[in-house]
């Protein structure tokens, strides 16, 4: 992924202590993801793997697991057809 934004960026930008829309370093890494060229990628990987802490793609921790949800249904992980395209925020 060295086409994306975060690249050169501080990593703690993106693993706040308190991940939550309007907290302000929340803000800022979404931003960074914003205007990154590989954010859908990014944001699919994150769901796919599961990563559980941390923005990734422009969403928090909760953002993805509803998207897993979604998804992959319940706790049999069965799934829906829908792909991770997921352009909401």
């Amino acid at each position: 992924m060295r086409d994306a934004a975060c690249v050169g960026e501080d990593p703690e930008l993106f693993f706040p202590l308190i991940e939550r829309d309007g907290e302000p370093q929340v803000a800022r890494a979404r931003a960074v993801c914003r205007r990154c060229r590989v954010l859908l990628a990014c944001r699919r990987w994150a769901v796919e793997q599961g990563e559980d802490v941390g923005i990734w793609g422009a969403t928090t921790a909760a953002q993805r697991r509803a998207l897993r949800r979604e998804l992959f249904g319940g706790p049999a992980g069965r799934t829906t057809g829908r792909t991770v395209d997921a352009r909401r925020e």
